[in-house]
């Protein structure tokens, strides 16, 4: 079979018209595959569902072009041995996962490439197999699934891009040396090893947690030619052909049966399901955006302790921030945990400020001091639960003053009902009065022990957050659930 390379068996899409050797990238061409106009016979893309998504949300479903799925390749991980060795040590089982990946990229030990999900099929494939393993449910996500992003560990990992596995395929190969891992399709990281432009061959990971598979599906758009598309589509399908293409292109073939060529892994794992409502890839798409922007994070921690925070409850205090630091090893602590770049200001009080510090993660050590500023033993009788989050408001709008595409968020953790300083009208007033930019950060409150649900769920709500209740469940997951929630 034919094909320049970068056009019909390496690019993202098979599209007439596009210039030879530079396919339009995925997500484009089913942007304008929807809108029914076509100049064109046939489109081959690597993946059709986000066109189908498109069709959906236009109510034209039931309009949309004869498909037929010709080979198979699913979006996997190419890692350096060495780092795929390090990070199984760590797992109990030896496989990894995204969630693992997503651990080390916080941690700042892990550097890849993955093309850009806004204008590629490989990197959306990428991000819906992150995000969904994120959410655990084992279905499609849906919005509830994403209402906070989760990923932002993972995208600090993320330092080469480009519009197309193509092109992403060449810029592993000049930069990697500076690189652990490749995300993209399986087919090129095989292709990749086979063509020796690598110093070191990449191993081939199918994450345990799942993968999305793309099925290139040739894509009658001229119904008029219905005749001369079941020729060629027979052809395509047929075992010669299947065979070529899957020795020249490293896809997998259609029919299970066909015998496999070397490196091609049976069986591939769990397959996960591609989100089946728009609204939910624009989030992922907008939450990506976010993080590729380059805006600080910055998490405020506005945490009790008065006396009543004494033993137990401040050991799962501390062992709460361990395990955001890393030490819950847990699919959700994993993606939940604190990552590079992200400043972590904590202040302690009770009826009034006891201290305030900040860190921004670059290292161990960083997080070591994390975990000192909540050793302290200072403890005070009272607890002024509004006047806190009042400091945490102006420390807040002091920060958005110097940096205003910061992201800042707050969180405020208290075990008793406030009996000292400001109410919690004067605070809301207060609130109100304060700039727009500060009045943006949002409160996410942790309510523990005797703390009442209805004024802190009424905070949380008036400054655009939520409540998470700490009482039916651990403290740690109470966190979590709040995590990466900023806007």
């Amino acid at each position: 079979m034919g094909g320049r390379r970068g056009e019909s068996f390496r690019g993202e899409t098979v599209h007439r018209g596009a210039p030879p050797g530079r396919p339009a990238p995925a997500v484009r061409p089913t942007a304008s595959l929807a809108t029914g106009h076509y100049r064109h016979d046939l489109a081959w893309l690597s993946s059709s569902r986000p066109f189908q998504l498109l069709l959906k949300e236009g109510g034209r479903q039931a309009d949309g072009p004869l498909s037929t799925s010709t080979m198979r390749s699913p979006v996997v991980v190419g890692l350096k041995p060495e780092v795929a060795q390090r990070l199984r040590k760590a797992t109990p089982d030896g496989q990894l996962s995204w969630a693992d990946l997503a651990d080390a990229a916080a941690a700042g030990t892990l550097k890849y490439a993955m093309a850009d999900p806004r204008s590629s099929n490989s990197g959306l494939a990428a991000l819906v197999g992150v995000a969904t393993a994120a959410a655990g449910t084992g279905g499609a996500l849906r919005p509830e699934d994403i209402s906070c992003d989760r990923l932002r560990g993972f995208f600090a990992g993320h330092v080469v891009t480009e519009d197309s596995s193509g092109r992403l395929a060449d810029a592993y190969a000049r930069n990697q040396d500076g690189l652990d891992a490749l995300v993209t399709y399986e087919s090129e990281l095989l292709s990749l090893n086979r063509a020796g432009t690598l110093r070191t061959p990449l191993e081939v990971v199918y994450p345990k947690d799942g993968i999305v598979l793309s099925d290139y599906p040739l894509m009658l758009l001229d119904p008029a030619k219905r005749a001369a598309y079941d020729r060629l589509t027979a052809w395509l399908r047929s075992e010669p052909v299947q065979r070529k293409i899957m020795e020249r292109t490293l896809r997998r073939p259609v029919d299970p049966g066909l015998t496999r060529v070397p490196g091609l892994r049976a069986p591939l794992g769990s397959a996960l399901y591609f989100p089946d409502s728009q609204a939910v890839v624009d989030r992922l798409l907008a939450d990506y955006a976010d993080a590729r922007s380059g805006r600080p994070v910055r998490v405020i921690f506005l945490l009790d302790f008065s006396t009543s925070m004494r033993g137990e409850r401040i050991a799962n205090l501390r062992a709460t921030m361990d395990g955001l630091s890393g030490a819950d090893g847990s699919p959700s602590g994993k993606f939940a945990r604190f990552h590079q770049g992200e400043t972590l200001t904590v202040v302690r009080f009770g009826g009034r400020v006891l201290d305030e510090h900040s860190v921004t993660y670059t290292g161990v050590a960083d997080l070591e001091r994390l975990r000192g500023m909540v050793a302290d033993d200072t403890f005070d009788a009272s607890t002024a639960v509004w006047s806190a989050l009042d400091h945490g408001y102006r420390t807040a709008a002091d920060a958005v003053a110097d940096d205003p595409g910061q992201r800042v968020s707050i969180v405020l953790m208290t075990d008793g009902e406030s009996n000292a300083g400001m109410s919690l009208d004067a605070f809301l007033a207060r609130y109100a009065a304060l700039p727009s930019v500060a009045r943006a950060v949002r409160t996410y409150t942790v309510r523990y022990g005797e703390a009442d649900p209805r004024e802190l769920d009424r905070a949380a709500r008036a400054t655009g957050g939520h409540m998470a209740d700490a009482t039916g469940q651990s403290l740690l997951n109470a966190f979590k659930e709040i995590r990466g929630c900023h806007e």
